[in-house]
């Protein structure tokens, strides 16, 4: 299947791949998986198929091509965040080309990515290579990023090297920050207003635990910074709270949610205990009646040992400075399989999860270079 760089294009984006937790959204990436796995295989790769556990029949592919130890990875996620109805206007399952770009959902965020992995391929000898090669696609990066977690769990590979291409405008990024979100419930007590003996407010009891949490939110900013960040310190954002039920009523239950986006220094085990730490207290003085939880798993901050130098190697590529990231990506993940990782790809991450997503055609030969320079670098 010799296919244009068009061609494939064409085809990612006309295949759907949605991630949602909203089950009426969510897509299973399956038939995407299947034409990957035949179009990398018609280049000599061997091909291994993951279900991904605890996911609405949702795949992970892994392509290998070359033997030895160590080696490159070429890592992307094979699905999309949905599009805003109404608001496109181009068929976002279309691949459409026009003034130099191609308009689709996943374009630039970020199935687009294997499109210039299989164009770069063409002019490389892979039946001489002495490391292996390797591709994967990841599944559910948009909300749970299951298909990484499952995928590191079971450590099948260890690359000297691995690049995430999610849309850097070919930067390197060798570190970023994590994001993890909580809830905070507070059971009270519901009673009439006239008599508040009888009752236990509950918002009067997350007043006390929001004091504690802005406490926090200093002390964080001020322990974990870095200065790599355009925004340097640790945050912690106090996001969405709903209590009561009626002005003459007593508050009987209270919700809070809030996340915290660390910097590498500040690990995530290191900030759930900071956080039970500082809700301690009240918890004493208010017995069984909080209770805090994530709302979902938590992104790891990431930042690249470098034990290979590819940070050095990557600006020389590029002619950009290795910088960071305020955002989160499966790198945390893909560095946990003891390589040297930096989150390098064609495309603006402003155009991700936008309308009219697109990418620039400009990036097809730099891209392309690129990814030959650093196959050609670690693998032979």
């Amino acid at each position: 299947m010799n296919l244009t760089f068009l061609e494939s294009y064409k085809t990612l984006i006309e295949t759907p791949s949605i991630s949602a937790f909203d089950e009426k959204m969510d897509h299973s990436n399956e038939r995407l998986i299947h034409w990957l796995s035949n179009v990398f295989g018609d280049f000599g790769f061997n091909i291994s198929i993951q279900k991904v556990p605890n996911t609405r029949g949702k795949f992970n592919m892994l392509a290998r091509v070359g033997s030895g130890e160590g080696g490159l990875l070429l890592s992307g996620h094979s699905d999309t965040v949905p599009y805003d109805e109404g608001k496109w206007q181009f068929d976002p399952f279309q691949a459409t080309e026009k003034e130099g770009k191609i308009y689709g959902l996943g374009t630039c965020d970020m199935k687009g990515f294997f499109a210039f992995i299989l164009h770069a391929l063409h002019d490389i000898p892979l039946n001489t290579l002495k490391k292996p090669l390797y591709v994967l696609a990841t599944a559910d990066e948009e909300t749970s990023m299951a298909g990484a977690r499952f995928f590191v769990e079971q450590q099948l590979i260890k690359p000297d090297v691995a690049i995430i291409g999610e849309p850097t405008e070919l930067k390197p990024i060798y570190k970023h920050k994590g994001h993890m979100a909580h809830s905070i419930d507070i059971e009270g007590k519901a009673g009439h207003s006239s008599d508040p003996a009888k009752g236990v407010n509950a918002m009067e009891i997350m007043h006390q635990a929001m004091g504690a949490l802005i406490d926090l939110k200093t002390t964080l900013s001020e322990a974990h910074r870095d200065t790599d960040f355009s925004v340097p310190e640790t945050t912690l954002n106090l996001g969405h709270i709903h209590g009561g039920d009626g002005e003459n009523r007593i508050c009987g239950h209270c919700r809070l949610n809030f996340d915290i986006r660390p910097v590498p220094t500040l690990s995530d085990d290191e900030a759930i205990k900071r956080i039970d730490s500082a809700l301690a207290p009240i918890q004493k003085q208010f017995p069984d009646r909080i209770t805090r939880s994530l709302m979902y798993p938590t992104a790891p901050s990431f930042a690249c040992r470098n034990e290979t130098q590819i940070i050095e190697l990557a600006e020389e590529i590029t002619g950009f400075s290795a910088t960071s990231a305020n955002y989160s990506t499966e790198a945390p993940f893909i560095n946990a399989l003891g390589c040297d990782t930096l989150v390098l790809g064609p495309g603006s991450i402003e155009q991700a999860h936008q309308p009219n997503e697109y990418i620039d055609l400009s990036y097809v030969d730099p891209t392309t270079k690129l990814l030959q320079h650093l196959i050609k670098q670690v693998c032979f």
